[in-house]
Parts: structure tokens; sequence; C-alpha cells
């Protein structure tokens, strides 16, 4: 009597929990769909198939909290599966097990999706601490670029003040020579990109600025339509990741050994991004796995560039040879 009373109040338990999470995470339409499950499983319960009610109820919940909507992998999904089953079976062949495999069930059940939250917390985690590296790198560049302007403003008074004494003295040959000079100065004071797209020029001369002053020898090229099918948020996201990835490979070098080669235009009505930089690693293989592997900042970005470029429709290709990491992508225009 007692072991049934414990089993019960586990049902109850799992339903709640259950109830709760669905309404909770997607609405209260999934928690009615839940009620199914819970009548058919109370329905098991009274005629006492106490682990096959405890599983159908665990199994389609755990489903219906995960699946298509957090990331599981599906081997610990089959691996829940697969121990739950294991149960039933055990329950099957020795009946007198029943009462303590109900319990032992609903625990495999907690435990499992108390470790689904410790994974989603951890990965929330990380993710936010990419996100506060993206932001410390973007006030950076922010910083170095207000340095460069702050320069020009303080020049710019120097050059007013040095015309305004040659003026003042009736000096007007010399102040005209000064001006030819200073508008030749004001030719070599550009931005470093001018694509002839202006949310582009605003990303790579932000972006390119910063590797020039972690000492990477830049070589350059873009020019792309003024409008382009890609919105600015997620071009920004591109090209910022690319480029941050390739100036964070390029860090782990000598001086010496820092490059990074970029091309941005537009070849068979798509645009081409080409981004090839220094790195000290070899990875053999390029594929999801190794996007998976790379933890930290590096394999956010890679995560961010790939989500891109599905988004639009697009094809990216990575190389990887001794000392160079190649990154080619194409986006349909």
């Amino acid at each position: 009597m007692i072991w049934t009373i414990l089993n019960l109040l586990c049902l109850v338990l799992v339903s709640v929990y259950l109830e709760v999470c669905l309404i909770k995470q997607r609405g209260i339409k999934w928690g009615a769909i839940l009620l199914l499950p819970v009548l058919a499983s109370g329905a098991l319960f009274f005629f006492h198939f106490t682990t096959w009610s405890i599983l159908l109820l665990a199994g389609v919940g755990f489903a219906m909290l995960h699946l298509g909507n957090q990331k599981v992998s599906w081997i610990f999904l089959c691996l829940f599966y697969l121990v739950e089953f294991g149960f039933c079976g055990l329950g099957l062949l020795s009946p007198q097990l029943v009462p303590q495999l109900g319990l032992m069930m609903t625990l495999v059940f907690f435990l499992a999706e108390n470790n689904q939250r410790f994974l989603r917390r951890s990965y929330e985690e990380s993710m936010m601490e990419y996100q506060n590296q993206v932001v410390k790198k973007q006030v950076e560049e922010v910083q170095n670029l207000y340095l460069t302007m702050r320069g020009w403003r303080h020049d710019y008074h120097n050059h007013i003040q040095a015309l305004k004494a040659q003026l003042g003295m009736g000096q007007y040959e010399l102040a005209t020579e000064y001006l030819g000079r200073l508008e030749e100065d004001l030719d070599d004071i550009r931005q470093m990109v001018e694509s002839g797209n202006v949310s582009l020029d605003a990303i790579l001369n932000s972006k390119l600025s910063y590797a020039e002053k972690k000492e990477i020898f830049l070589n350059f090229k873009a020019t792309v339509p003024q409008k382009l099918t890609v919105s600015d948020i997620d071009l920004c996201v591109l090209i910022g990741n690319l480029i941050d990835n390739a100036v964070e490979a390029c860090e782990k070098l000598p001086v010496k050994d820092r490059f990074l080669r970029l091309y941005i235009g537009v070849f068979r009505k798509q645009l081409y991004i080409s981004v090839t930089n220094a790195t000290n690693e070899l990875v053999r293989k390029l594929d999801d796995e190794y996007i998976t592997t790379k933890r930290g900042n590096h394999g956010h970005g890679l995560k961010r560039i790939n989500n891109t470029v599905e988004k639009y429709g697009g094809f990216i290709n990575r190389k990887n040879e001794p000392g160079v990491f190649a990154t080619e992508i194409m986006l349909p225009l």
C-alpha cells in the first residue's frame, strides 16, 4: 500500500512539473495537450501498470519539453529512453520489483531534466561571456576611432591658428601655399575602406583599424553595390565575426608572422567574401564537429557566421593549411 501511494505521488509530481514547465515555456495550449498522456498514464496506473504509466508520462513529457525547442543530443535522448524501457523490461521479468522501479524511473527523469537545465544554463552563461567580449572589443574599436578623430581635431585647430596668423600679417601667398599643403594632407587622411556601401564601410573601417592597432599586416579590397540583400545587422555579424576570429588567431603569433587578407566584391551576381589569416593551428576536418569542439568565443563566432550564411541561402567554404586559415562566402544579391 505504501509503495502504491509513493508511486502515485511520483506520477502526480511528474505531471505537475511537466504542466508547469510546458505552460511556462510554450503556453497553455501545450499544457492542455499534455493532459492526454496524463490521463493515459493514470489509466495504466489504475490497472497496476506502474512502470509503464511513468514511462509514458516521463517519455512523452521529456520529448515535448525539449524536442524542437531545445537542442538535445540524440545520444543523450536515446540513453534516457533506453534506461526507462530497461526499467519496464526489468519489471516484466521481476514483478516484485515494480514498486521500487517506479521510483527509480522518476528519479532518472528528474536527473535527466536537471542535466538539461544545467547544460542550458552553461550555454547561456557561455553566450553571455561571448557577448561581453564582443561588446568589449567594440568599445576598444570605438575608442581607437575616437582617438584618431581627436587627433584630427587637434591638428585642425593648429592649422586654423597658423592660417589666421599668416592672414593677419598679410602673408597671403604663404597662406595659399599652406592651404595647398593642407589639402594634400587631407587627401591622405581618408577611410581605410571605401567600398561604395556606407554600412559595410562603417563595419570594415572599425574592424580593420582595430586589427592595424594589433600590429597585423593588412591587405584588403572591398567594392560592392550601394544596396545589398543582407541586412546591416547580419552584415555586421558576418564581417565582424570573420575579422574578429582572424584577429584572435593572429594575436597568438609573433608580430612578424601576423597577416590578414580581405576581399569583398561581386562575383557571378553574388556577394563574394574572402578572409585569409595567419594561424598556428592545423585542423584536418572542417565540419560541424570542428565548430562544436571550438569552445569559447571562436566557436560562438563560427556558429554565428554559419547561421547568417544559412539564413540567406548562401555558401561557405573553409580551408586550413599550415600557417593559413581561409574562409570563402557567397551570398545572393
